[in-house]
């Protein structure tokens, strides 16, 4: 039987571990706290994050060694803001040339790094590193219910490998060597997702939820190009895929933060409220410097910037917006 290392216990932590663990595949979850890793081991379910699925073959750690010894892939999934100290903490116990996937998305604000680089430069031999992405709400996929994502990797090999490791009946999983592309998507949507939660809460109607989910999938597209990305992976599922799906959806944080906001609330009270972090209010400031340093015009991530970490006013920055020159649509 092959062994699974997660390293990450939170909601989508807990739903890929299910989802593995189906596949008769052992899974070693690791998690900061001793009590919920007892919890686990005594209930098979996450007193924390989607307490009603059961992780019937999941057993749970909070040692970094235990959970990695024997495995045959790791699979980090924790916040971006904690990926760097946490992947060193793994590295004295992952071989130069065990599998590594990373499900976080966002950008390093110290260097820029995407997680696949962040990782390649904790952890070295990046043909052994891949990342996933695509409209993947873990209430769903934990449910069993049909989604479809991408894995990436520099490496053809690796991307079949964690293809073959992730896809089941339910979850159809494609392949693509396309990294960059894929987490500056994956980042970037979390941004354009506080957005439309704004547009929402302000009651500004479906035209124009769809015209800035349209419009911010133009700004993704111009930094994912100018960073030497494919045009035609933000058409895909890990762009308009996810895309979709953050903005839309009841269970997307990121959409329900800028939502929070609008009605008064501030970025630490809501993830003290949700326990859960917006990778979104991050990334609205990584991913608006790595546009200035490669000179990507991005207004609505920029706008999303100017509200959560300048003290903006929500009614008065979609107003600039509309405000903003008019010019062809594909310029």
């Amino acid at each position: 039987m092959r062994t699974v290392a997660v390293i990450g216990s939170g909601t989508w932590g807990t739903a890929i571990a299910h989802l593995i663990a189906g596949k008769d595949i052992a899974v070693r979850m690791w998690t900061r706290s001793v009590d919920v890793a007892d919890v686990i081991n005594a209930t098979h379910r996450n007193p924390r994050h989607l307490p009603d699925v059961e992780l019937a073959g999941v057993t749970a750690s909070a040692s970094f060694e235990d959970s990695l010894r024997g495995a045959d892939a790791a699979i980090f999934v924790c916040p971006s803001s904690y990926l760097r100290s946490i992947a060193m903490s793994c590295a004295p116990f992952i071989a130069s040339d065990l599998p590594v996937i990373v499900l976080t998305k966002g950008i390093e604000a110290q260097t820029g790094f995407t997680m696949v680089e962040l990782l390649e430069d904790v952890l070295c031999n990046p043909s052994r590193i891949a990342c996933l992405s695509g409209p993947n709400h873990a209430e769903e996929v934990s449910r069993g219910l049909p989604a479809a994502t991408v894995v990436a990797s520099s490496d053809k090999a690796c991307s079949l490998y964690f293809q073959d490791l992730f896809n089941t009946s339910t979850f159809r999983v494609y392949t693509t060597s396309d990294v960059t592309g894929v987490e500056l998507c994956a980042a970037s949507k979390n941004v354009i997702a506080i957005a439309n939660g704004m547009s929402v809460a302000m009651h500004l109607g479906d035209n124009a939820s769809a015209s800035l989910m349209t419009r911010g999938l133009a700004e993704v597209t111009r930094l994912v190009v100018a960073l030497g990305g494919d045009a035609r992976t933000c058409l895909g599922l890990a762009g308009v895929g996810d895309l979709i799906a953050t903005c839309s959806s009841e269970h997307s944080r990121n959409r329900a933060l800028g939502t929070f906001l609008v009605e008064g609330g501030t970025l630490a009270a809501f993830e003290e409220k949700m326990q859960m972090v917006a990778e979104g209010a991050v990334a609205c400031k990584t991913v608006t410097e790595l546009a200035r340093q490669h000179d990507v015009e991005m207004p609505i991530a920029e706008a999303v910037r100017q509200v959560l970490w300048e003290g903006r006013d929500p009614h008065e920055i979609i107003e600039t917006l509309f405000e903003r020159p008019v010019k062809a649509e594909q310029e």
